[in-house]
């Protein structure tokens, strides 16, 4: 990447958000694999009672960019406990270990 390509520093970058991406997207899972060169976050939406569970979006990122966002989503969680106290998470949940998700190599 060239220098004009680069975004200036102090510089606001414009963010699109599309219509059909602005109401989100629920998941409550989130399998995480990796190789040398990416990590591949696949969110999946499981239902009660429904034997079937359902990848609604894959993320690939770099391993930079999933460090990033770790940290990230770290500090977000520190922010919202200040504020709301802390989540509360359970020790155990089912994991669909017939899960084919992408292998971890390159």
């Amino acid at each position: 990447m060239n220098e004009q390509n680069q975004p200036k520093k102090g510089k606001p970058i414009e963010i699109e958000l599309k219509e059909d991406e602005a109401t989100g997207t629920y998941s409550n899972l989130v399998m995480i694999t990796h190789s040398p060169s990416e990590f591949v976050f696949d969110f999946i939406s499981m239902m009660p009672a429904v034997k079937k569970a359902r990848v609604v979006k894959r993320l690939v990122l770099t391993p930079d960019h999933a460090k990033r966002l770790a940290n990230a989503l770290n500090e977000n969680i520190r922010k919202y406990e200040s504020e709301h106290g802390p989540i509360i998470t359970r020790d155990k949940f089912d994991v669909p270990f017939n899960y084919r998700g992408p292998k971890p190599e390159a």
